[in-house]
């Protein structure tokens, strides 16, 4: 007898759960980023501690979501969800095109620090959903192919060790994607984040009543990423988080 056909919601719900998790690392990074501050405790190792979470969030997405999502929490899948990160992104890198106005007139080696410092600022626009993507594959790989059984002679690379692999195997498909199609991408989710941004009352309306209603759902913590760490562009730290941690000023406006 087949299983009755899962909503929508019921499908999203153990990504909202997910999310929790990394998201739980959120206020313990931005008391540390604060308190650091020459204004109050000019600590400078206790900012720098707080601003290592925000400048690597794709990564702790990346775990969060994998671990959250994999039955009884495996580790593996954590480990899986950053292969998947991490070979996504570099390899994203290695084919996106660098504009020639940012390299022009440079020595070669200025030209391949700008380079560089292009590639990592344009991919860390989108590190956060690259890093939710990775982690649902490490989950939902965990989940399939945790028990998978290989030939005799490959049996060390089965189970739980050949969840990374194939996780990989996908990081390699979504650097295509990314490499190949970031105009494409980037132009799509900064018209969309204007549009939330230009939106005005009606905007805060439509999210206020989604986000309240989504609660109990657990999904609101989807619709929160998208505006802590997506919407709007400041210099090109995008988010209401990161925007604000950049100096645009009022915070909260998305």
């Amino acid at each position: 007898m087949k299983s009755p056909m899962k909503s929508p919601l019921e499908i999203l719900q153990p990504l909202g759960r997910a999310l929790m998790l990394p998201i739980a690392v959120l206020p313990v990074a931005g008391l540390l980023l604060r308190l650091g501050q020459p204004d109050l405790l000019n600590i400078g190792f206790v900012a720098a501690a707080g601003d290592a979470i925000f400048s690597n969030l794709g990564l702790l997405f990346a775990i969060g979501v994998a671990v959250g999502l994999a039955r009884e929490n495996n580790g593996a899948a954590g480990l899986a969800g950053v292969v998947c990160f991490l070979i996504a992104t570099e390899g994203a890198k290695a084919l996106l095109h660098v504009p020639a106005e940012v390299m022009a007139g440079l020595v070669q080696a200025h030209a391949d620090l700008a380079s560089a410092a292009y590639k990592a600022k344009a991919l860390g626009k989108l590190s956060v959903p690259i890093g939710i993507v990775s982690g649902i594959i490490g989950g939902l790989f965990y989940n399939r192919f945790s028990g998978f059984k290989l030939p005799e002679y490959l049996a060390f690379f089965s189970g739980r060790r050949f969840v990374p692999i194939v996780s990989g195997l996908a990081g390699l498909l979504i650097a295509v994607l990314l490499g190949l199609g970031y105009d494409v991408l980037n132009g799509g989710v900064d018209a969309a984040s204007r549009a939330v941004v230009g939106s005005g009352e009606l905007g805060l309306v439509v999210y206020g009543f989604l986000n309240r209603v989504l609660i109990v759902t657990g999904l609101h913590h989807i619709l929160n990423n998208i505006a802590w760490f997506v919407v709007g562009d400041y210099h090109g730290a995008t988010g209401d988080l990161r925007r604000f941690f950049a100096g645009d000023r009022p915070p909260g406006r998305s």
